[in-house]
This record gives C-alpha cells, sequence and structure tokens, in this order.
C-alpha cells in the first residue's frame, strides 16, 4: 500500500466500498476491456485517476477520481448509480492499483470533462480552507446581525421548551395509565408526538419518541426497556428544562441529544485542534430511507483518543467524506463540545495518508464494559461506545439452535460480550470467524446496551467487516 502518491493495493480501494455488492460489481470492472481513455496523474500527496467504461448504453459513463481531496478521496461518475463510491469508480481504481499499462500515467492534462471536475472541486477545497470571507478581502465585510441570531435563537428555545413541556405531560399520563395500555395501544399516538417534537424544532426528542413507539411489543423485556427509555426521555426533558443550571459540557450535550447542531465551520475556526496521528479504526453508513450517515472511527496514536466523524448524503447517496481504513492521517481534529466528546470535525491535514503501522492498543471485556460505563456516567443518553478488543475470540451458538447468541469471550473463557441481536445475520460474524480460527485476535467494535458490533479486525492487515 503506497497512498503517498503511488499506487494503492487492492485492499485499500476495498475499502472504501460502501458494501459487499460494491466491491464484487468494481470487482468485475477491474479489467482492461470495459474501459477507454484512462490515465493518471501523480500529485504529491496524491493525484487524480479517470477513464471512461461502456455499459449497457450507447454513451460510456466518464468517471474521475480525486486521490488528493482533505477530506479522503472524491468520486464523480456520469453513472445513475446512488452508491458512493460506485461500482465504475471501484473498478477504475482496482484497474489502476494493479495494470500500470491499463491506466498510464498522461503526458498531457486530463480530459476537459475530467479536468473541469476537478478544477471545481480544488476550488471549493480552497475555499473552504480559507474560510468564510476570503474570497472578496478587499470588500468590507457585512456585519453580522448578532440581534437577529440572537432572537431566532430564543425564538428556537421557546418552542422546544413547549414541546418538552408537552411530552412530559405525555410521558405523565403514559405512566398514570400504565405500562400495559401503552402495549395496546397503536403507533398513530407516537406518531403524533414525534411530529409535534418536530414542529418544535427537537429532531432529537422525535428521534427518542419513535425508539419509545419501536418498542411496543418487542421481545419479553419490552416493559423494562419502555420504562427505562421513558426515564431517558424525563431526563433529557428535565435537562432542557434546566439548561441555565447544568454545568457547561453537559448543557452542550444535552443541547446536542435535543436536536441543536454546531456548524463545523465555526467549529473549526473557533478551535482548538487536536493534531495527531488518527488511525482509520473503521467506516459504518446508515440509512433511514431519508438520510445516508457515514461514521468514520478514528484513534489518535499520541494521544490515545477516540473520534468519530460524521458526513451525510441525501437520497440514498453516501457520502463523499471516506477515509480507507487502516490508514494514517496527520490531521488536526476538533471535537464537539459534550461532556464526554467523542464526535469532531476534521481540520487540516499536514501529510498524506500513511499504512498504520498496527492496531490501537486494546483491552479486553472488562476494560470494553468499564469503558462504556464510564462514558454513560457523562451521557446517560449514549447508544455506543467505541472499543478495541485485545485478546477475545469469536464464539458462534452452539448448534443446531441458530437463533443462539454470538459472543466475543477472552481467551481463559472466563468472561464474553453478547453481540447485538440486530447484527447476527450476514456473512460478517462468520468472516470474523474464519480470521480468528480460534485464536485471540484484535476487534474494533461499538458496545452499547444492546450488545456489541464488530467492526473491523487486524489479520494481521486491517479488515473491514
Amino acid at each position: 500500500m503506497n497512498p503517498q502518491g503511488g499506487r494503492w493495493a487492492a485492499e485499500t480501494v476495498l475499502a472504501l466500498a460502501p458494501d459487499a455488492a460494491s466491491r464484487k460489481a468494481g470487482s468485475k470492472l477491474a479489467a482492461p476491456g470495459p474501459w477507454s481513455g484512462a490515465g493518471s496523474r501523480p500529485e504529491e500527496g496524491g493525484g487524480a485517476v479517470w477513464g471512461e467504461c461502456s455499459g449497457s448504453g450507447s454513451t460510456p459513463y466518464r468517471t474521475v477520481v480525486d486521490l488528493s481531496g482533505e477530506g479522503g478521496p472524491g468520486f464523480n461518475c456520469s453513472c445513475p448509480s446512488r452508491k458512493f463510491p460506485c461500482k465504475h469508480a471501484l473498478g477504475l481504481l482496482l484497474l489502476w492499483a494493479s495494470c500500470e499499462a491499463a491506466v498510464p500515467v498522461a503526458r498531457d492534462a486530463p480530459p476537459g470533462w475530467a479536468e473541469q471536475w476537478l478544477d471545481r472541486r480544488r476550488q471549493r477545497a480552497e475555499r473552504a480552507a480559507a474560510g468564510p470571507g476570503a474570497a472578496a478581502p478587499t470588500a468590507p465585510a457585512a456585519p453580522a446581525d448578532e440581534e437577529a441570531a440572537r432572537r431566532r435563537g430564543e425564538r428556537r428555545a421557546a418552542r422546544i421548551a413547549a414541546g418538552v413541556t408537552e411530552l412530559e405531560q405525555r410521558l405523565t399520563d403514559l405512566l398514570r395509565g400504565g405500562l400495559a395500555a401503552a402495549e395496546g395501544a397503536g403507533y398513530g399516538q407516537w406518531d403524533e408526538t414525534a411530529a409535534r417534537m418536530v414542529d418544535a424544532q427537537a429532531p432529537g426528542l422525535a428521534s427518542r419518541v419513535r425508539e419509545l413507539a419501536s418498542l411496543r411489543g418487542s421481545g419479553a423485556d419490552r416493559a423494562g426497556r419502555l420504562l427505562e427509555e421513558c426515564a431517558l426521555l424525563h431526563a433529557l426533558n428535565q435537562g432542557w428544562l434546566r439548561l441555565g443550571e447544568l454545568p457547561g459540557p453537559l448543557a452542550a450535550t444535552v443541547r446536542s441529544r435535543v436536536g441543536l447542531t454546531t456548524d463545523a465551520a465555526a467549529l473549526l475556526a473557533s478551535g482548538p485542534p487536536v493534531r495527531d496521528h488518527w488511525l482509520v479504526l473503521a467506516q459504518r453508513d446508515s440509512d433511514d430511507g431519508r438520510l445516508t450517515t457515514r461514521r468514520i472511527w478514528l484513534h489518535g496514536r499520541g494521544s490515545g483518543r477516540m473520534a468519530v466523524l460524521l458526513s451525510y448524503g441525501a437520497a440514498g447517496r453516501a457520502p463523499e467524506l471516506s477515509l480507507p481504513v487502516g490508514l494514517s492521517i496527520d490531521a488536526d481534529l476538533v471535537y464537539y463540545p459534550a461532556a464526554r466528546p467523542l464526535r469532531a470535525a476534521l481540520g487540516t491535514r499536514h501529510a498524506p495518508p500513511v499504512e498504520s503501522p498496527g492496531p490501537p492498543p486494546g483491552g479486553g471485556v472488562e476494560a470494553a464494559l468499564s469503558a462504556y460505563g464510564e462514558a454513560l456516567r457523562d451521557d446517560p443518553w449514549l447508544e455506543t461506545w467505541p472499543v478495541v478488543l485485545e485478546g477475545v475470540i469469536p464464539v458462534p451458538p452452539p448448534p443446531p439452535s441458530e437463533a443462539g447468541s454470538w459472543q466475543l469471550a477472552d481467551a481463559e473463557g472466563e468472561s464474553a460480550l453478547e453481540v447485538d441481536p440486530r447484527h447476527r445475520d450476514g456473512h460478517a460474524l462468520w468472516q470474523l470467524t474464519a480470521i480468528s480460527a480460534g485464536t485471540p485476535i484484535t476487534v474494533f467494535a461499538e458496545y452499547g446496551h444492546d450488545g456489541v458490533r464488530p467492526l473491523s479486525t487486524w489479520a494481521p492487515e486491517p479488515v473491514p467487516l
């Protein structure tokens, strides 16, 4: 693997794929046959790759990849795919990685269609790096209407407070009537309550109300789970109503859980940044039908801190931010304010990404339990926490039952973490078992109240799951 301007290894390319189907489809296009006009332009820190791929239509698909992006590689293709990167971008990169003759270094500039997209991308990156107002330095900056912004903030806070008060009454009625009554109620009242929270500009509260609705009639412990979620929702409501009495970090956590966001550009401008060599541990996409959310997990080699980068894609398209698993980037991160800071914004990258020397230090099952417990102490609404499990063995359910619990057990077999039941299906757990072959391995995972979800391992190279 040589991401510093050289050709990548196939594993690096495949780590960018949004799913297994894209990896398979991209691999089929990693041959010279369907490609024409392919070329590359190496530059310090990356470069670009382009080509035209014949498809079912008369016009070939034009594909270009920017390898020099500050937020990771950038992709553009004329195909109608909603996946990002698409199979054509993956196939082109795989061909470039394996066959220099098929994707040679170009003597001339890229074709016009590729150059135009690359130029637009460079200009956007320059504007973002320069900051607001940099495009017209000689013009006097318009004074910010701070008073209008303050009034808008006050109006939104008042709407949220009204929504919180209404939600508190809804919870009081629910508990007064008993949880058994909630079992027989339909989804309509929950949908209406969630819609009211959206109207109150509190999307975080709306999401938690929908979570309450999903627990109705699900599982043997549904009454206990329903009561727990009601308690957490009540605590969040009370935190908002008493926001001025809370310590600053906890108040920031309550704001984010209710649904107030911090502008990433303003966050990066205000700092302070944490510069480190950040190992890319995992990349995971989730899609709720309206928005695709990408989580990229990082670990700082010097600071020992975990971080997660979030990016979004509308209408089913994968987000553009993409960092190959297993690479290390020398970069600045700025953490969003919180009682237990984890989410961060990616700032300046000081050098091209390099291959990581190996997995980060980890701990056993007890260490993971302790880390999650400490995080919950600061943020009781936390759903999962990142953990590096060292020396664990994946244990499938005993036959003949296929509905039993998968576990990640320590080498001595004295303690284990149950795998989240929502993620027991698919090939990832069997892939992990095959990699382990009964021997202890290091696994990066998300751990929460529903169990553990493995995301990557090292064998010895990083393997996304």
